[in-house]
């Protein structure tokens, strides 16, 4: 700058200087700018950093399965493939929109010649370029295969990429149709619908777990960390009260009920009456949950607890149970029923079998509406409505299941006509559910004491843990238990000779039990149809030490009508598969009747005016012997204790007597006994047990 004008040279220096000022405040700006960010913002700027860097991703857990008592699988849920595509990821290096065009355009037609899919569909769905785009959900592996193919370059010089193939949960129902209608079905969204698959949706599919990741340069997201419990990856499993053989049993038997009989529907509910427990519940039509999707609504519906109906004579247990336990009734009254017809006001009431005087006990075994009728009235409008409402009717059973009916009960608010009692009183002008009946019917086999439902036993998680736990529970004490006990008595009338329900008792138990055949209201009439009809059967065995009851409803039958004909053979050959299943053996035992009769009751014996069945007094069982017509010649009774079956049968038969043989392996016992004079027609019992 020697060389150089002074003045020149002076401006050349004052403009460095204020380069040089300007440069030192840019960097003082800057540099201030980086110890805020730094320094004093860092933890906003580090949490951006984070998120940008990072990924977190929201992983469903495997929805849990739901098993019967016995550990059988009703409901599981399996991994599936599905597939899908980034669109971003399948045009990247194409910069030509023309060439993207084109190459999503024969994409499209390759990729639905591949998986049977709408061509001009999905290539208008990969025209957004849409980051993800499902393909197919639930593909078969011959088509995850051809997909593969598809995205190889050393099959394509333009293969397609981006595709993704992951597993995705099914929910799958090992036994199809069976329980279909107690268990629902899970929607391709994962949510449960109907049936348990709702009611305990949230438990079943678990809490969903955030995991963190970091991004790579594709976006991929790359795991860093793991889970923090293995156990928010799966639902809950759930235990039923069911036991699935029990449950094919109940189910087989109502379909070939309802195909033989025609009937719109049918239900069915077999419980455990110490317990409350719920070991087979059925309605038919049923469904293929795996396939829920080409079944009809109607046949989803699960009858046993959504359909109400009028029970009809089943009512009329539960009405002389509580006549018995108010004292207006005592077990021998007579009570007259007009001989088949009775006016009451301007309704006439008829019975099926015309009578003229019945004890409590004939009243249910010949189901009599005028006996039932005059015992409701004895007990009063309010004595009868109380007596319904602890028998749990007109009210949910607690069970917990969606769309439970509670039935039809008038409020107490509004007293009962004359006539209206007179109706509850067999059954007429109340709803009631198949669950309900059975829950009643229950109380009775369980000494008065109505219990809560169980069909949940229990919940664990994916380690075993019990989350929630079932135990009996009583809803309350609906009659004295010796009131329990001697109306238990009376309804094994039902299922003997002379009673309505001789269809339903099975061979070596005595069975308590009670039929009934309702008219169905029209609801275009709103009268009683004459050719609609709901045929029904509650009972439970062995009537002195009850293991199961059964709730049998059929609805209107085309081939006949009436409950012990049609629900009774049902019962009974589900009754017998139930009992030698659960180990059950053949026994029988003198009826108690006599423990709540003073004088002569014949309905203790086989009603209609036979006599009373004679017991040997020397036996310890005190088996009874059938009733054989007066006057016929004595004979005695051969020895066949040392014969084979086959062999005590030929001597037997010979004699004059009806064998009948109970158990199975050696004779160890006859009634009558050997020697003694029996009228010749009398049945001989032979009890037979395997040998020691």
């Amino acid at each position: 700058m020697r060389n150089l004008d002074p003045v020149r040279a002076k401006w050349i220096r004052v403009r460095v200087g204020v380069l040089s000022g300007l440069m030192a405040v840019g960097l003082g700006v800057v540099v201030s700018t980086a110890f805020r960010v730094q320094v004093e913002d860092a933890a906003p700027w580090r949490a951006l950093a984070e998120k940008q860097r990072q990924r977190r991703l929201h992983v469903q857990p495997k929805r849990g399965s739901i098993v019967d008592r016995n550990g059988v699988s009703l409901a599981v849920s399996i991994e599936v493939p599905s597939a899908s595509i980034d669109v971003g990821e399948l045009i990247r290096g194409i910069e030509m929109p023309g060439d993207q065009e084109s190459f999503l355009r024969e994409s499209a037609r390759m990729l639905s010649k591949t998986l049977t899919l709408d061509e001009v569909e999905l290539f208008a769905k990969m025209q957004g370029r849409p980051r993800f785009l499902w393909l197919k959900r639930r593909i078969t592996s011959e088509e995850t295969a051809a997909l593969r193919q598809l995205g190889d370059p050393k099959r394509h010089t333009r293969p397609i990429r981006g595709i993704a193939i992951d597993g995705e949960g099914q929910r799958y129902y090992p036994a199809r149709e069976l329980g279909s209608n107690l268990l629902g079905f899970v929607a391709p969204d994962g949510f449960g619908k109907e049936g348990i698959e709702l009611s305990l949706d949230e438990e079943l599919r678990g809490k969903p777990e955030e995991v963190k990741g970091l991004r790579d340069r594709s976006g991929r997201l790359i795991f860093a960390e793991g889970t923090t419990d293995e156990r928010t990856l799966q639902g809950a499993d759930v235990v039923l009260s069911i036991d699935s053989a029990i449950q094919h049993v109940a189910q087989r038997e109502l379909d070939a009920a309802m195909r033989t009989y025609e009937t719109k529907g049918a239900s069915l509910v077999m419980i455990d009456p110490a317990t409350g427990e719920v070991l087979a519940m059925a309605s038919s039509p049923g469904y293929n949950p795996n396939d829920y999707g080409t079944s009809d609504p109607e046949a989803r519906r699960n009858r046993a607890l959504v359909d109400r109906f009028e029970p009809g004579s089943t009512m009329k247990v539960f009405t002389v149970a509580g006549a018995l336990a108010a004292g207006t009734l005592k077990p021998v009254d007579p009570i007259f029923c007009e001989r088949g017809i009775y006016q009451l006001g301007s309704v006439t009431i008829h019975d099926t079998h015309v009578s003229e005087w019945l004890t409590p006990t004939q009243v249910l075994a010949k189901s009599s509406n005028i006996g039932a009728l005059k015992i409701g009235l004895g007990l009063g409008e309010a004595g009868l409505y109380s007596t319904l409402r602890r028998f749990g009717f007109g009210e949910s059973t607690g069970l917990g299941l969606p769309g439970e009916s509670s039935g039809v009960l008038r409020p107490k608010a509004r007293p009962w006509f004359e006539v209206e009692t007179a109706n509850a009183s067999f059954g007429q002008g109340i709803g009631i559910t198949t669950m309900q009946l059975a829950m009643a019917m229950g109380a009775i086999a369980n000494h008065g004491k109505l219990l809560e439902p169980i069909l949940v036993k229990k919940m664990t998680d994916s380690a075993g843990k019990i989350l929630r736990e079932s135990h009996p529970r009583v809803r309350q004490q609906a009659v004295p238990g010796h009131v329990a006990r001697m109306v238990a008595d009376m309804l094994v009338a039902v299922t003997e000779p002379g009673g309505t329900g001789v269809e339903a008792a099975v061979p070596g138990f005595r069975v308590a039990g009670k039929t009934a055949t309702a008219q169905k209201v029209d609801p275009l009439t709103g009268k009683y149809a004459a050719d609609k009809f709901t045929a029904s059967f509650m009972g439970f065995v062995p009537a002195e030490r009850p293991r199961l009851v059964v709730a049998i409803v059929l609805d209107e039958p085309m081939i006949g009508r009436y409950g012990g004909d049609l629900a009774g053979p049902v019962f009974r050959r589900v009754a017998e598969s139930t009992l030698r299943y659960l180990g059950v053996t053949p026994t029988a035992s003198t009826p108690r009747i006599a423990e709540v009769k003073q004088g002569d009751d014949p309905a203790g014996a086989a009603l209609a005016g036979m006599r009373p069945p004679s017991v040997d007094p020397n036996s310890s069982t005190g088996l009874p012997v059938e009733p054989v017509p007066a006057g016929t010649p004595s004979v005695e009774v051969p020895n066949t204790t040392r014969l084979l079956a086959r062999q005590a049968v030929i001597s037997l038969t010979q004699a004059g007597f009806v064998p009948r043989v109970e158990g199975i392996g050696r004779i160890v016992r006859q009634l009558p006994a050997p020697g003694t004079l029996a009228p010749k027609g009398t049945t001989v019992r032979l009890v037979l047990e395997p040998p020691s």
